[in-house]
């Protein structure tokens, strides 16, 4: 049976994705920092389909994350399929953020992102097989507003996987991106009811998207069925961005 790792996957998109290994009959880690009752709720409704481990650690503190290997590898051994899925947002104009709120982004949406594949893909490399998906954003590609730190972040994240697909692919293992567009999750909770049909208005499916609709094509980019795709950037937005 395979082991996927979900990190930031208490809530959200990151919780739709675990649903979908798990349904699938996957080993599925559950990584959380700072929503412990949620994961713990999700890790139970998970449970009655498949083997389910709780995980606390920040990601942006590699210690942390090295000491999440461990227990892993403990209990179900090699990650076959990593999903960098943690991350945090910040809603702010570029003169007013701070040095810290700077780098908290850098930290967890990058930081993050090379924390666990440096630690989780030696193993992938010495088996010579492994699915590494990073979650981005369409804010990565094209920018945002007043999302200067999240958005060069998840820029990042898009270069990240682009490097590290050509790197490993002599190891087979593949590396692609997944980049959402606006989904229906806590992010939007800033945002009214007119502002969200707005949002709707200019997605030409006339639709927000689902946290299903992310994790869909992360299970697709996880299968067998995509072994031959590495280095790719898949949007995900109804085309929002278009």
């Amino acid at each position: 049976m395979k082991t996927v790792l979900i990190t930031g996957a208490s809530r959200g998109i990151g919780a739709e994705i675990a649903r979908t290994f798990a349904s699938q009959k996957y080993n599925v880690v559950i990584n959380y920092n700072k929503s412990e009752e949620q994961a713990m709720c999700l890790a139970k409704e998970l449970e009655k389909s498949t083997r389910v481990l709780c995980v606390k650690a920040d990601v942006a503190d590699i210690i942390e994350v090295e000491n999440m290997y461990k227990k892993i590898k403990s209990v179900f051994g090699q990650v076959d399929v990593l999903i960098n899925n943690a991350g945090v947002s910040l809603n702010k104009l570029m003169i007013d953020t701070t040095q810290k709120e700077w780098q908290n982004i850098i930290d967890t949406n990058i930081g993050g992102v090379f924390n666990t594949c440096k630690t989780f893909c030696l193993d992938m490399i010495n088996e010579k097989r492994g699915k590494v998906i990073n979650i981005s954003s369409i804010w990565g590609n094209c920018g945002a507003s007043m999302e200067t730190a999240y958005s060069a972040s998840k820029g990042a994240v898009i270069s990240f996987t682009k490097a590290l697909a050509k790197e490993l692919a002599c190891s087979n293992i593949n590396v692609n991106c997944v980049c959402p567009g606006v989904v229906k999750t806590d992010m939007l909770n800033c945002f009214n009811k007119d502002e969200l049909n707005e949002l709707k208005c200019l997605t030409p499916l006339n639709r927000l998207g689902t946290p299903k609709d992310i994790a869909n094509a992360v299970y697709f980019l996880a299968s067998d069925e995509a072994n031959f795709v590495t280095g790719q950037i898949i949007t995900v937005d109804g085309g929002f961005s278009l």
